[in-house]
């Protein structure tokens, strides 16, 4: 097969940021064999970055390089008694795969509705909110490997999963491409109604008996009134992770701020909320040039008008260092700088 390799491309429309910044050479991948193609064309040998929704991504500058977008689309699932192993495309927007599992009783990932970006992205940061990860529902994936132009799966024991971390990030970070994913869904719902946010909506709307379809609604509604539209507003949703941090730097904190927002997590280590860490140091809303913080979530920086990539990375350079300087504790960012 030819490959179809665009060249000089605009990246604004493939980044959420809604960043103008160009590439190289753009390929857009469905199947398995463009991959293929790729690697024996020695691409993967150049520059190189795996791009899905663009949703946790900021380009500081022009690419120069190979973007590889992919885009292959494809749902299937099997059903083992109560358990369903639901396999998505790595194209597949994961708001959509989300509703699909919803549509069909699938339960398990509806906590995680509204979550930007595609399948293939969801294991390499392992994502989660509203009290659930992607870690608790992964059966395993497929994977391209760049080196070899061989295909690998990965099980879950593979991937090394933690807070918003996994083996494609570390060890094998820029190797393997994931072209699928298998989910381990269940027929049976297990309401997740821990986050407290949850309830509180749910009481609002007076509703008792929560279905999964109930719970994927209040939660894109709870993210809605916190998180900017990227279509209206360009964002990447969280910026920065939330710290884990250990008892010695937890404690003191504790007894300075008494209201901190605070979560146990396992080795006696606490995670923080680092919107509020920020808020603290006055960012709420601020604007900094065209680029700013969003009113209502600090976690959130924001293409005002058209800021630069660089000059949204400058942003979080001094909000990174003002909370040094007043917590003692370094944040770090979830997005991908280019």
């Amino acid at each position: 097969m030819k490959l179809n390799i665009q060249s000089n491309i605009s990246l604004k429309a493939f980044n959420t940021f809604g960043i103008e910044e160009k590439t190289n050479f753009l390929i857009e991948v469905n199947d398995n064999e463009t991959l293929t193609e790729i690697f024996k064309n020695d691409i993967f040998k150049e520059n190189f970055f795996v791009l899905g929704a663009g949703s946790n991504v900021l380009f500081t500058k022009a690419f120069e390089g190979y973007i590889i977008r992919m885009t292959s689309k494809g749902i299937q699932s099997k059903i083992d008694g109560d358990d369903v192993y639901v396999t998505a495309q790595a194209g597949e927007i994961w708001n959509d795969f989300v509703w699909y599992c919803i549509e069909h009783n699938y339960a398990g990932i509806e906590n995680m509705a509204l979550i930007p970006g595609t399948v293939g992205a969801s294991p390499v940061q392992n994502i989660g909110a509203y009290g659930t990860e992607l870690m608790y529902v992964f059966h395993e994936c497929q994977a391209f490997d760049t080196h070899t132009g061989n295909f690998a799966t990965f099980k879950k024991e593979d991937c090394n999963f933690s807070y918003r971390d996994s083996i494609f990030k570390t060890a094998h970070k820029g190797r393997f491409i994931i072209t699928q994913v298998t989910y381990k869904l269940s027929r049976t719902a297990h309401i997740n109604t821990t986050y407290g946010a949850i309830e509180a909506e749910l009481a609002k709307e007076n509703i008792t008996n929560p279905s999964i379809a109930d719970i994927a609604t209040i939660v894109s509604k709870i993210r809605v009134e916190k998180l900017p539209d990227p279509s209206t507003v360009g964002n990447a949703g969280s910026f920065f992770k939330n710290p884990v941090v250990t008892a010695s730097t937890f404690e003191p904190l504790q007894k300075e701020y008494p209201t901190i927002p605070h979560y146990p997590m396992p080795n006696n280590e606490t995670k923080l909320a680092a919107g509020w860490l920020i808020e603290q140091c006055g960012w709420k809303g601020k604007e900094y040039g065209q680029a700013g913080v969003w009113k209502n979530q600090a976690l959130v920086l924001i293409n005002r008008q058209n800021a630069t990539g660089q000059e949204i990375y400058n942003l979080s350079e001094q909000i990174i260092s003002d909370v040094a300087n007043k917590f003692g504790i370094k944040l770090e960012r979830e997005v991908n700088l280019l």
